[in-house]
């Protein structure tokens, strides 16, 4: 691919569309060319604000673009895409990739004949909190994460896992790199038929655990993930965007301090100022927008033709834990 302006369209011009039109918009090596959407009032909302066409049907634009972003509803994402990647055009799918693992696997599929670059819209993966946490490049024994918000109704369609918890299965699958062995999950359906708080736990063939929760039906929002590792322990807030770490390495000299006073266990360390033998790290988190940083990452993936930071093999996995934890949930039969 050229230097010269890619052309881009956003497909569905719903909540996260209307970002993906703003980035594009923003950016000096894009050229937004179209905004589609069922809706044609809405498509002409957007295409009168950021200057292009409006278009009720990909048809109508398929030939003007090389990329796209594809923001419709998750049960359209199979048929959005394949109109896109059989054509040849590069797309960026938001989360999850599809509505189950078949659709997902399709996905793969047609990406792989076609020889089309297909990112997954997992936007917490260039959230700063995370990118400060992959930078530490520690293998993960415990992971807790919770991520709790109040009921927004724009995917009553889908459960939490699908809905909120996908962030998390996609950041701690990326975190572990290993095999899932067992899954144990319990959930409740409050508002709706699909379950509104879910609660997952993921064991991996390394004996790494990995403890999930998502809800909601709070009344505030939380997002936070803690990892106990043999190298550190890090805790992060994503809504606050910050962190903190405490290393191993960085703290030897308490382990001296031991061994100099002829210590058997830090126990007997009982009574000492634990904020100043301690050595607790704050954690650098730059002030980026994940879904520009995701954005830009897709088009340096497609300018280079090389992997793009989330390729589409692991939106299928994502998918597919998303899967075994409902499932799980199922069992139980609690809708009795």
């Amino acid at each position: 691919m050229n230097k010269t302006k890619l052309k881009s369209a956003v497909i569905g011009a719903g909540h996260m569309g209307r970002h993906h039109c703003r980035i594009y918009s923003e950016l000096d090596d894009v050229e937004l060319i179209a905004v589609v959407d069922s809706d044609i009032n809405r498509a002409r909302q957007f295409a009168e604000k950021y200057n292009c066409q409006p278009a009720t049907s990909i048809d109508e634009i398929i030939d003007k673009i090389d990329i796209a972003s594809v923001a419709v509803p998750t049960i359209h994402h199979l048929s959005t895409a394949e109109s896109l990647i059989t054509k040849g055009k590069a797309v960026l799918i938001e989360k999850p990739l599809a509505a189950d693992s078949r659709q997902a696997h399709k996905i793969l599929e047609l990406a792989e004949q076609h020889n089309v670059i297909v990112q997954v819209g997992h936007t917490e993966r260039f959230n700063p909190v995370v990118q400060a946490l992959s930078r530490l490049n520690v293998q993960p024994r415990f992971i807790e994460t919770h991520r709790i918000s109040p009921f927004t109704f724009r995917s009553a369609d889908i459960g939490v896992v699908f809905d909120m918890m996908i962030h998390d299965i996609d950041i701690v699958l990326s975190l572990t790199r290993r095999k899932i062995v067992a899954v144990e999950a319990v959930g409740v359906a409050v508002l709706g038929k699909n379950e509104d708080i879910a609660n997952a736990r993921l064991t991996f063939d390394d004996g790494c655990v990995a403890n999930l929760t998502a809800s909601r039906l709070a009344l505030k929002t939380e997002r936070k993930i803690r990892v106990f590792s043999s190298q550190a322990y890090i805790s992060l807030d994503y809504q606050k965007k910050s962190g903190i770490a405490i290393k191993k390495d960085a703290n030897i000299d308490i382990l001296n301090i031991a061994r100099e006073k002829g210590l058997e266990n830090l126990a007997q360390l009982a009574g000492s100022d634990y904020s100043k033998l301690v050595k607790v790290e704050p954690l650098m988190i730059t002030d980026e927008e994940p879904l520009k940083a995701e954005i830009v990452d897709f088009i340096n993936a497609v300018r280079d033709n090389t992997q793009p930071q989330v390729p589409v093999s692991e939106g299928v996995t994502a998918v597919e834990t998303a899967e075994r934890i409902v499932a799980s949930i199922d069992k139980h039969n609690w809708k009795l």
